[in-house]
């Protein structure tokens, strides 16, 4: 299985995924927003189309800014946000981004150490970023392209 470019026939599946993951889902039509020409996602599909992980980013110049990655709670732990990250950074280098910046909750530890993996660093800390529970967010940032 492989991560395929999101397209607006896939926002109610994606939504449906916000609604099992996140205390605040996004809803499909702030999930339009990932289908136009300064954002957009990655999604990975089990049989019949339904959305088991995705993951998408906002643009801005030459900046990216993830605003989620999830992955459905019965399709944990088999790659697919790995599968989804690599997707969107292979897009945020096509397009010549500088960089790309996230926030994930402290506790999250799986996530944090996949975007290590993926050459994210942490640069900083939102108090009380997170609610439900309170929670503070790191800063996670890739650079993408090199400085001599």
């Amino acid at each position: 299985m492989s991560a395929v470019r999101l397209t607006s026939d896939l926002l109610l599946s994606v939504a449906a995924l916000e609604q099992a993951v996140f205390a605040h889902p996004w809803s499909a039509r702030a999930l339009e927003l990932l289908c136009g020409d300064t954002a957009f996602g990655f999604a990975c599909t089990a049989k019949g189309g339904e959305v088991i992980a995705y993951g998408g980013m906002l643009t801005v110049l030459d900046e990216g800014q993830i605003t989620n990655v999830a992955t459905h709670p019965d399709h944990r732990r088999q790659g697919l946000a790995g599968q989804v990250l690599a997707a969107l950074l292979g897009e945020a280098r096509a397009r010549g981004l500088s960089f790309v910046t996230l926030e994930v909750r402290v506790s999250n530890v799986p996530a944090i150490a996949l975007y290590q993996k993926f050459g994210f660093a942490i640069v900083g800390r939102r108090p009380r970023f997170y609610a439900h529970p309170t929670e503070d967010a790191l800063i996670m940032r890739c650079d993408l392209i090199q400085t001599v």
